[in-house]
């Protein structure tokens, strides 16, 4: 089907917004408002299931034990044989989230890990130090790799052979929010070794299911978990169950080694030990509370709980996510174009917050949408539609004044316009007294028989032209233009003051301006002009006159066509006028009566006069 030009303007302007905005979401800067107004939306706390304790290196620990940094292995060791000590009432799983890397005491590190190795319940952690690669296939292809492991930094071999391992990378977003955890990392000698979360949730599996896994390595946690959906490098998308300070209950290490918790509270859970204090430097603002640090070890927590319960989120794949915001501000903006405020609003309101109630439900069903990129782009359209329909709004009314004010005195217009009366232009007509002048050139046609139409065309133009002016300055209506003559009306579309003295000056200028025209006309075409002008006054119809389709501001009625058969009887430069009209302005003209002797049709016995003078 062929589009109207509107409707292919209409098209391409909604199809450029929408590829603007679209463009504007590819190059990254609507992310920042996207991802903070994602996670107030998405990331709510939940109930844990309390399998998850928390065992602090806190400030209390730091003063009854000394500086972190002065620990010994030994520490450690001792908080493990402590929550070991009674076999038939400990932890399911230990998450130590420290890393021990490297020999440093050799009695301490052999303590350390022998209780580790002990208990086969012990987890330590790993960590991956990641840099870019450049890489030369066997085929000669070269690239870049942006998120290579440049170095592994891994426990002391005894320690290490003793206990599975998962590393604690946290990876934050380009706005410094920890949103994802990272699955697992490939070592420089292409071992994959999942994350410490990820191994403390097998290793709790297998636990509850009565298996004790010393080690673990990918393929047991893929046993007893299933991946949750990530990103080309591992990430998944984490939805946080609590905020910080929820998974904390005040349980420091040094709690645990004066005995002051007893050893069943730790029974068949799983015991998650970390730094929980600020000078620590383990803490991250979260998807969750950007403005509170969540402390590593309650990320952990976090991550356990949501790889226990299954709690995955898919996030949609940003290229459908162009496709849908390209086609909705499309198809939004076709809608909006040219429609009113009140469905315009109710519009945007209904698809902006239709989509962030849509976004909310399809996250509990596991699907991460970006919250913002729709109602940000339809606000856009929105706003845009609302000023461009105002521009056009404006100019059209430019337009209309401008056409309007070729019709009617400009103050007239303005007087119209600021009244804000939509009445005051008679839409289907009313009612009004005015004063209607017809004014016709005498001799016209034969004097166009002599001319050359350009030279017919220029005459006529400079008539027209008096004619309009006389009537302007007037504060006339100028209605129409009915070949060489014309017709013009006083008294509407706003009430006048004196508007029939108005019209019967606007006639005199016409005659003295004939004058003038005629010595111009004389002097290059050798013809001269004269005009016939006929004026009355009474009721009259006046208003938009017409169907919907096309309407013409106009006056109809006996005074119109009483008007009209007065010129049409009126000798060049002559004025005739009705006897309503020498009434109206008695003693302010001077007037001549002839009587009935001139016959119009259908007025046999009206008295007709010629203005021969105005008085004042």
């Amino acid at each position: 089907m062929k589009l109207r030009k509107a409707e292919r303007k209409q098209v391409l302007c909604a199809v450029a917004a929408a590829a603007l905005l679209t463009a504007a979401a590819v190059s990254g800067v609507l992310n920042r408002a996207d991802q903070t107004a994602a996670d107030a939306w998405y990331q709510k706390p939940s109930a844990s299931e309390g399998n998850i304790v928390l065992v602090g290196i806190d400030q209390k620990a730091l003063e009854d034990i000394g500086p972190f940094q002065n620990w010994g292995r030994d520490t450690m060791a001792m908080v493990i044989e402590t929550l070991n000590e009674s076999e038939d009432c400990h932890p399911a799983v230990i998450a130590v989230d420290v890393l021990y890397a490297g020999e440093i005491d050799p009695e301490k590190d052999a303590w350390l890990a022998e209780a580790a190795g002990k208990y086969r319940n012990v987890v330590t952690a790993c960590a991956a130090e990641f840099g870019s690669e450049f890489h030369i296939q066997e085929n000669g292809n070269t690239w870049w790799d942006d998120f290579a492991v440049t170095a592994f930094d891994e426990p002391y071999p005894e320690l290490k052979a003793g206990t599975a391992q998962g590393h604690i990378n946290a990876m934050l977003d380009a706005d410094g929010i920890l949103r994802h955890s990272l699955w697992s990392v490939t070592t420089p000698d292409n071992t994959e070794v999942p994350s410490l979360a990820a191994v403390t949730a097998a290793k709790y599996l297998a636990y509850q299911s009565g298996t004790e896994e010393q080690t673990a390595d990918l393929d047991m946690v893929k046993r007893y978990l299933k991946e949750p959906p990530s990103d080309g490098h591992g990430f998944w998308y984490l939805p946080f169950t609590g905020i910080p300070g929820d998974y904390s209950e005040s349980i420091s290490v040094a709690d645990i080694l004066s005995g002051d918790v007893p050893a069943d509270y730790f029974a068949d859970r799983i015991v998650l030990i970390g730094p929980y204090a600020a000078g620590l430097q383990d803490s991250y603002p979260t998807a969750i509370d950007h403005a509170q640090p969540m402390y590593g070890v309650e990320y952990q927590a976090n991550a356990i709980e949501a790889l226990l319960q299954g709690n995955y989120k898919t996030e949609a794949p940003d290229a459908w996510q162009y496709a849908a915001l390209f086609l909705i501000t499309a198809a939004f903006g076709l809608w909006m174009w040219k429609r009113k405020m009140l469905p315009a609003t109710l519009g945007w309101l209904a698809l902006s917050g239709g989509w962030i109630v849509l976004a909310r439900l399809a996250y509990e069903d596991g699907m991460v949408l970006r919250l913002l990129w729709i109602p940000l782009g339809t606000t856009v359209i929105y706003v845009a539609g609302i000023a461009i329909n105002y521009i056009t709004a404006a100019f059209e009314k430019h337009r209309v004044t401008s056409t309007f004010k070729k019709y009617v005195a400009p103050q007239i217009v303005q007087e119209i316009l600021d009244s804000g009366n939509p009445e005051a232009l008679m839409v289907g007509g009313r009612v009004v007294n005015i004063a209607v002048l017809f004014v016709d050139i005498r001799g016209f046609t034969t004097m166009s028989e002599k001319l050359t139409p350009s030279e017919v065309v220029e005459i006529l133009n400079q008539y027209l032209t008096l004619i309009a002016d006389c009537i302007m300055r007037n504060g006339g209506t100028l209605d129409k233009f009915i070949g060489d003559a014309a017709m013009a009306f006083w008294g509407a579309p706003l009430p006048q003051e004196d508007y029939v003295m108005k019209a019967v000056r606007a006639a005199e200028d016409m005659r003295q301006g004939s004058d003038e025209l005629s010595k111009v006309l004389m002097e290059k075409y050798g013809r001269t002009v004269s005009f016939g002008i006929g004026v009355h006054v009474g009721d009259a119809v006046v208003g938009n006159i017409g169907s919907p389709q096309r309407m013409d501001y106009t006056a109809i009625g006996d005074t119109v066509n009483t008007s009209a058969r007065l010129e049409a009887n009126a000798p060049a430069r002559t004025i005739f006028i009705s006897r309503e009209v020498a009434d109206c302005l008695e003693g302010r003209i001077r007037v001549t009566s002839l009587g009935t002797s001139i016959k119009l049709k259908g007025k046999s016995d009206m008295e007709i006069l010629t203005m021969d003078e105005i008085l004042e």
